[in-house]
């Protein structure tokens, strides 16, 4: 499919070599692929030259052939956009539903709804930057070209989009505030389930608490890395299961789901540089 995205130089000096590889650090492949098909133009349609500076102000355009989604479409389940602009969407994911598809032929997923709402704008690219378990309802970041599903990827891998979310745990949690440092591995007793294991993946989780109750406390907790159930294994490990959790020892609950919600994220956007802070209000 061909791709377009337009983009104003920020700064005198800057040459397409330097915002590709510097500053917006994509993949060589990529870099190789938009030199080949000489894809970098100015508004008027002529080519540009990626070694000479350009100046603050000046419009680069590109366009090039590359690769399309291919998730089925399907309108199957609502979908709540936050936020949209040319280069990407923030899009809210009900509970109980998968973020994408894990077998071929699935298609009640987010990313079908995603793809759905695109192609009804005659986009075919859409994929997701990030995703949350399919018991968790909340806000997820998908990239509508390559160029900025590059971008955000390396955001991601650095931290520096944030992704807040709100837990409403059992009892009362001591502390205000804190953070759980506690490496994430398999169980081997159960098939999908984590565990705090020493031998397992580093796990960084920040929380604050918001709420009070006498049976239950309300935190917002702060993802540093991004492991499998992360929120949900480390909140149990600290003694307060998220309510209606019972995978990780909470009590069981007639509506058989959990309470947890990623309300907020917030980054730098990749392109304008604004930055972006959107909140899930449903």
């Amino acid at each position: 499919m061909l791709h377009t995205l337009t983009y104003t130089v920020p700064e005198d000096g800057l040459t397409i070599e330097t915002i590709l590889q510097d500053k917006w650090k994509l993949g060589k492949k990529l870099i190789h692929d938009l030199r080949m098909q000489k894809a970098v133009s100015d508004t008027s349609g002529e080519l540009l030259q990626w070694k000479l500076p350009n100046k603050k102000g000046d419009v680069l355009v590109f366009t090039w052939e590359g690769e399309s989604s291919n998730y089925l479409p399907s309108d199957q389940i609502p979908l709540y956009v936050a936020y949209e602009d040319e280069y990407l969407i923030i899009a809210s994911k009900p509970r109980g539903v998968a973020t994408h598809p894990n077998e071929v032929g699935q298609n009640h997923t987010f990313m079908n709804t995603v793809t759905h709402y695109l192609s009804s704008k005659e986009q075919a690219y859409g994929e997701h930057v990030h995703r949350i378990d399919e018991g968790t309802k909340g806000l997820v970041v998908v990239a509508k070209n390559p160029i900025v599903k590059g971008m955000l990827d390396r955001m991601l891998e650095n931290k520096t989009i944030i992704r807040t979310y709100e837990a409403i745990v059992e009892g009362q949690v001591k502390n205000q505030h804190g953070t759980i440092r506690a490496a994430i591995g398999n169980d081997r007793h159960h098939p999908t389930r984590k565990r705090v294991s020493p031998s397992g993946q580093q796990a960084i989780t920040h929380y604050e608490v918001v709420g009070r109750h006498p049976e239950y406390t309300k935190v917002h907790a702060i993802l540093e890395t991004g492991r499998t159930h992360q929120i949900r294994v480390h909140l149990a490990h600290l003694g307060h299961p998220i309510v209606g959790d019972d995978l990780y020892g909470a009590k069981k609950t007639a509506t058989k789901t959990y309470e947890l919600h990623a309300f907020k994220v917030q980054f730098m956007h990749p392109i304008t540089g604004e930055m972006i802070i959107v909140e899930d209000k449903r």
